[in-house]
C-alpha cells in the first residue's frame, strides 16, 4: 500500500510540475545549465545507463548514491530557505498596499487644492480683464463708426457731384469717380437697410442708367444710322464716354460696339447687293480689298477713341467675315447651276487666303461665333510623308519622285483661329468639287494603263527591272494634293467623300495596274527525259517566264510593297485632317489588304515559276532505274537541272527586289516550303531501289540541301548569312528526306531492329509512310505484311504532346551520326574527279 501511495504522489508531482515548452525556454534562458537533471525531458533510465554504462562500473554505486543523497540534501536545504522566507511576504504585501492607498489619498487632496486654487486666479483674472475688454470693444466699434461715416461721407459727396458731372457730359472726371463711388458702395450692402443708404444706392443706380442712356445718344449722334459718319472725326467726350461705358452694365458697351460695327458696315451691304457683279464669286477679291481699305481708314480716324481692350479693329473684321459668309451663302444657294469647279476653287483660295491674312493681324480673341470650328493642336514633326504639308505642289511632286518619302517635314504653323470663318459658306457646294476629283482621278488611271501598255515590259539588265512604277508616285503625289486641298476647305463630310473617291481609285489601281498586268501562268508542255537532261548544257533550258517578265513581277512587287506602306500613311493623315468625331469613319484596311493580295500573288507567281521549271527534273528522277545503279558517281543530271534553274532564276530575282529584302525571304520560304516535299513525294515514286542506288540518292539530297542552304545568296559576291526561319525549314525538310534513303539503305533484316531503326530515324507512326519506304526497298507483298504487322505492335504511345519535342531529339543527333557516310561518298567523288 505504502508503494502504491507513493507512485500516486510521484505521477501527482510529475503532473503539477509539467510546464509549458515557453515557460520552460524562460526557465533555461535566465538559469542555464548544463546539468541532465535539470532537463525538461529528463529520462532517470537513460541518466542511470549513462552513470554506469557496464557492469564493471557498478562498483563504484555506493559512491554514487552517496552523491545524489548529499545532492538531495542540499535541495531540501535550499527550499527550506526559501519556503520559510515566504513565509512573511504576505504580511509585508499587504503593509505595503496600506502606505499605497494612503499615499493616494494625500495626493488626491493636494491635486483638489491645486484645482480651487486655480478656479480662484482664473475669477480674479477675469475681473482685472472685464474693464479690458470694455475698452477693446468700444474702441473697434468707435473705428468702424469713424470708416462708415467717412464712406458715407464720400458717397454722398461723390454721387451729388456725380450727378452734377453727368448732366454737364464730363465723362472723364465721371469715369474715376464712378469707380470710386461704386467701391465704396460694396461697403454699404449690409447696410441697405436703412433708408437713407438705401437712397443713396438707387441714385447711383439711376445715374448709371442715365449716363448709359446719354452715352448711346451722343453715340447715335455722332454715328447716325442713317447717313454719313460725323465730320472731323471722334471727339474727346466719346473717348471719354467710351471709358465710363466700361464701368456700366457690359450691355452698354455691347449696345455702342454693335452700333459702330452696324454703322461702319452699312455702305459694304450697299456695294455687295446681292444682285450687283461684284457680288459674285470672281469678284470675291474685291470684297476682301474693300475691308482692307475700311480697317486702315478705321485705324486712321477712330484708333484712338475707343480703349485698346475693346480690340474693335478685330471686331469689325469678325463681323465683316460673319456678314459675308452670310451674303456668300444665300448668292450660291440662287445661282448655284453657275458655280464651276474653277470658279469655287479661286474663291475658296482668295477666301483662305484672307482668313490667313486675319490670322497674321488678330489674335482671335473676339471670336464668340459657335459654328466657328477650332482645329486641334498641331501634330510633332514626324517623317511620316503624309504627316506634313509641304510649302508647295511642286516640291511634293520632286519628293514623291526620288522616292524622298522619309526626310523630316518643318513643323506645322500654328492652327488659324479664323479658317473656316468665310469659307465655311462653300462646304454645301463642294461635290462639284468632289465629283470633279473622281473625273481627274479616272482619268488618270486610264492614262496609267494607256501609258503601261505603250512603254511595254521592263528591260532586263537595266535599273528599270523590280523598281516602283512611276504612275504609283503620281497616283499618290494627286492624292495628297487633293487631301490637302479639301482639308482647307471643310474637315467634315466632304473629306469622308474625298475618301470614299481615294478608296475607289486605290483599289482600281491595283487591280487594272498592278493584279491586270502580272504575267499568267501557262501549262507547260512535255517534260524532260534523262536523254535530255544529259544532253542539256548552262544556260540551254528557259524559265517559263521570261527575264522580262521576271522583272515586271518584282516591279509589280516593289509597287505593291510602296502602296502598301503610303496607303497606311494617307489612312492617318486622313484622321488627322478630318473631324474627331469621324476619325472612326475613316478606313483603308480593305485597300491594304488588296495591296497584300498583290504581293501575295506576285510571291506566288515567282515561286510556281521556278518550282515548275524544277519539275521535269524530279519526274526525271522519279522514271530512273534506281535498283540498276552500280555505282556511286557525282551528282546526278537532275540535280545539275534544278541547280541551274535556281541559279537562272534566284539572283534576277533577288537583284530587283534589294529594296524589299523581306519579301525576298519570304519567296525563298515559300520556295522551300513547296519544293520540298515535292522533292520527298518524288523520293517515295523511285523504287525498287538498290544500296547503291540509295547511297547515290542521299549523295544528291545532300547536294540540293547544300544549295538549298545557300539559296538567298547563290550567285551573289557579297554572302550574306541565309534568315534562321528558312534555315530551319530547308534543314528539317532535307534532313527528313536524308533519314528516309538512310532508313532504305539498312537491312530488314532481322525485322525488329529495322522497324526500330525506322521509328528512331523518322519519327513517324504513319502505317502509309512505312508501306512507301517498303515499297523503295522492294520487298514483297508478303514480307511486307508481316514487317507492317511488326510495325504496328512496336509504335511507342507517348503521352500527349510529347511526340513532337521526342522527335525533335531523335532526330538532331541522327544527321551528325550519319554525316560519315555521306562524307566518304564525298571523297570517293572527288578521287574520281
Amino acid at each position: 500500500m505504502m508503494e502504491e501511495e507513493e507512485l500516486e504522489f510521484v505521477e501527482e508531482l510529475e503532473a503539477v510540475l509539467q510546464l509549458t515548452p515557453e515557460v520552460q525556454l524562460a526557465i533555461e534562458q535566465v538559469f542555464p545549465s548544463q546539468d541532465p537533471l535539470d532537463r525538461a525531458d529528463f529520462n532517470a533510465v537513460e541518466y542511470i545507463n549513462t552513470l554506469f554504462p557496464t557492469e564493471q562500473s557498478l562498483a563504484n554505486i555506493d559512491e554514487v548514491v552517496n552523491k545524489i543523497r548529499l545532492r538531495i540534501r542540499r535541495l531540501d536545504d535550499n527550499i527550506r530557505t526559501v519556503v520559510r522566507g515566504q513565509t512573511n511576504v504576505g504580511q509585508d504585501g499587504r503593509q505595503a498596499l496600506e502606505e499605497a492607498q494612503k499615499a493616494i489619498q494625500q495626493l488626491f487632496g493636494k491635486i483638489k487644492d491645486i484645482k480651487d486654487k486655480a478656479e480662484k486666479s482664473e475669477q480674479m483674472v477675469k475681473e482685472i480683464t472685464r474693464d479690458i475688454k470694455q475698452l477693446d470693444h468700444a474702441k473697434r466699434h468707435l473705428t468702424t463708426s469713424i470708416t462708415t461715416l467717412n464712406h458715407l461721407h464720400m458717397l454722398a459727396g461723390g454721387v451729388d457731384s456725380l450727378e452734377a458731372m453727368t448732366r454737364r457730359r464730363q465723362y472723364g472726371e465721371v469715369a474715376n469717380l464712378l469707380q470710386g463711388v461704386m467701391n465704396v458702395l460694396e461697403h454699404f450692402h449690409k447696410y441697405m437697410g436703412i433708408p437713407q443708404i438705401r437712397q443713396l444706392s438707387e441714385r447711383v443706380k439711376a445715374a448709371q442708367t442715365e449716363l448709359g442712356q446719354q452715352i448711346l445718344a451722343d453715340f447715335e449722334e455722332a454715328f447716325p444710322s442713317q447717313g454719313t459718319k460725323r465730320p472731323g472725326g471722334p471727339s474727346n467726350v466719346l473717348r471719354d464716354a467710351c471709358l465710363v461705358a466700361n464701368i456700366l452694365d457690359p450691355r452698354i458697351k455691347q449696345e455702342i460696339i454693335k452700333k459702330f460695327i452696324k454703322q461702319h458696315l452699312s455702305e459694304y451691304l450697299v456695294l455687295f447687293q446681292e444682285n450687283q457683279d461684284v457680288a459674285w464669286l470672281d469678284k470675291i477679291d474685291r470684297r476682301y480689298a474693300w475691308i482692307k481699305r475700311q480697317l486702315v481708314d478705321y485705324e486712321e480716324k477712330y484708333g484712338r477713341m475707343f480703349p485698346r481692350e475693346w480690340y474693335m479693329t478685330e471686331r469689325i473684321a469678325v463681323e465683316f467675315c460673319h456678314v459675308t459668309r452670310t451674303e456668300l451663302a444665300k448668292i450660291m444657294r440662287t445661282r448655284a447651276k453657275e458655280i464651276e469647279v474653277k470658279l469655287l476653287l479661286f474663291a475658296i483660295q482668295r477666301t483662305t487666303n484672307f482668313e490667313g491674312f486675319l490670322a497674321k493681324r488678330f489674335s482671335g480673341c473676339t471670336l464668340t461665333d459657335g459654328t466657328l470650328k477650332k482645329l486641334e493642336s498641331s501634330p510633332s514633326p514626324s517623317t511620316n510623308p503624309f504627316l506634313e504639308d509641304e510649302p508647295s505642289a511642286e516640291m511634293e511632286e520632286l519628293a514623291m519622285e526620288k522616292g524622298d518619302l522619309d526626310q523630316p517635314k518643318k513643323p506645322k504653323a500654328p492652327d488659324n483661329p479664323f479658317h473656316g470663318i468665310v469659307s465655311k459658306c462653300f462646304e454645301p457646294h463642294l461635290y462639284v468639287y468632289i465629283e470633279s476629283q473622281d473625273k481627274n482621278l479616272g482619268e488618270l488611271i486610264d492614262r496609267f494603263v494607256a501609258d503601261f501598255k505603250a512603254q511595254g515590259l521592263p528591260k532586263p539588265n537595266t535599273d528599270e527591272g523590280g523598281a516602283v512604277l512611276p504612275s504609283c508616285a503620281d497616283l499618290f503625289v494627286y492624292y495628297k494634293k487633293c487631301m490637302v486641298q479639301c482639308s482647307q476647305l471643310s474637315t467634315g463630310e466632304p473629306m469622308i467623300a474625298l475618301t470614299t473617291i481615294f478608296q475607289k481609285y486605290l483599289r482600281e489601281y491595283a487591280w487594272k495596274i498592278l493584279s491586270g498586268n502580272l504575267p499568267k501562268t501557262t501549262s507547260s508542255s512535255g517534260g524532260l527525259t534523262i536523254s535530255s537532261l544529259l544532253k542539256e548544257k548552262e544556260g540551254s533550258e528557259a524559265a517559263k517566264f521570261t527575264l522580262e517578265e521576271l522583272c515586271l513581277i518584282c516591279s509589280i512587287l516593289s509597287t505593291a510593297e510602296y502602296c502598301l506602306a503610303t496607303t497606311q500613311q494617307l489612312e492617318e493623315k486622313l484622321k488627322e485632317k478630318v473631324d474627331v468625331s469621324l476619325t472612326e469613319r475613316i478606313n483603308l484596311t480593305g485597300e491594304m489588304d488588296t495591296f497584300s493580295t498583290v504581293i501575295s500573288s506576285s510571291i506566288q507567281l515567282l515561286v510556281q515559276d521556278l518550282d515548275a521549271a524544277c519539275d521535269p527534273a524530279l519526274t526525271a528522277m522519279s522514271k530512273m532505274q534506281w535498283q540498276n545503279v552500280e555505282h556511286v558517281g557525282d551528282q546526278s543530271p537532275y540535280v545539275t537541272s534544278v541547280i541551274l534553274h535556281i541559279k537562272q532564276n534566284v539572283p534576277i530575282i533577288r537583284d530587283n527586289l534589294a529594296s524589299t529584302r523581306k519579301y525576298f525571304t519570304q519567296f525563298c520560304i515559300k520556295f522551300a516550303n513547296s519544293f520540298i516535299p515535292k522533292f520527298i513525294t518524288h523520293l517515295f515514286k523511285c523504287k525498287p531501289i538498290s544500296m547503291v542506288g540509295a547511297e547515290q540518292l542521299l549523295l544528291d539530297t545532300h547536294s540540293l540541301k547544300m544549295v538549298l542552304l545557300d539559296l538567298p545568296s547563290i550567285g551573289s559576291q557579297v554572302v550574306r548569312k541565309a534568315p534562321a526561319s528558312y534555315t530551319k525549314i530547308v534543314v528539317k525538310g532535307m534532313t527528313r528526306a536524308e533519314m528516309i534513303l538512310k532508313v532504305v539503305m539498312a537491312p530488314h533484316e532481322p525485322a525488329v531492329v529495322f522497324v526500330d531503326n525506322y521509328i528512331k530515324l523518322l519519327t513517324d507512326c504513319n502505317t502509309e509512310t512505312f508501306q512507301k519506304i517498303l515499297d523503295m526497298k522492294g520487298l514483297k507483298r508478303s514480307e511486307q505484311s508481316s514487317m507492317l504487322e511488326l510495325f504496328r505492335q512496336r509504335l511507342p504511345s507517348p503521352p500527349a504532346g510529347a511526340e513532337g519535342s521526342s522527335s525533335l531529339s531523335l532526330m538532331a543527333p541522327t544527321p551528325e551520326q550519319e554525316s560519315s557516310r555521306i562524307r566518304k561518298l564525298e571523297k570517293l567523288i572527288k578521287k574520281r574527279l
